[in-house]
């Protein structure tokens, strides 16, 4: 678990690092004379890949929506089974997705982008990025689970 979660925090820290690089040089670019066309590319560039990277890291914390309302007024074992069967549904849709993404990434092969001329396929990744990392913590969760290490409820402040 602390390799993959420190794998994506390294990969969220770079691409935050190239969105502000970017986004600086912009801006500069504007108040000196024209900016650069690249910059507004790479900026969105980065932006998908923070997201993909950052989507496992949130479903960790649980920063991504949760509706959990219902489920933990619930008596008994019922809150600890429903956020087992989700993260287990979690990992199944994103292993289904899995597939379709990759068709999805190898189209972009075929494209480049018209800033800075670079392969789609690496920047369509993005959504194969983020369901394998989605995959990654919604399984380690119910393995966790099942293995009587975690209750499945989302990480605190003072346990990231």
């Amino acid at each position: 678990m602390g390799i993959v979660v420190g794998a994506s925090r390294i990969a969220v820290g770079i691409a935050f690092a190239v969105l502000c690089t970017s986004v600086l040089i912009q801006v500069l670019g504007r108040s000196f004379a024209a900016s650069p066309v690249w910059t507004e590319e790479l900026t969105r560039f980065a932006l998908l890949y923070l997201a993909a990277f950052g989507a496992g890291l949130s479903y960790r914390s649980g920063d991504l929506v949760n509706v959990d309302l219902v489920c933990e007024a619930l008596p008994g074992r019922w809150p600890w089974v429903l956020r087992l069967v989700s993260a287990i549904a979690t990992a199944l849709l994103c292993l289904l997705l899995v597939p379709a993404a990759w068709r999805y990434t190898s189209i972009g092969a075929m494209q480049t982008s018209p800033a800075l001329a670079w392969r789609m396929d690496f920047i369509h990744a993005t959504v194969l990025v983020l369901l394998v990392s989605l995959f990654a913590f919604a399984a380690l969760r119910a393995v966790r689970m099942l293995a009587g290490k975690s209750d499945g409820k989302p990480l605190t402040s003072e346990e990231l």
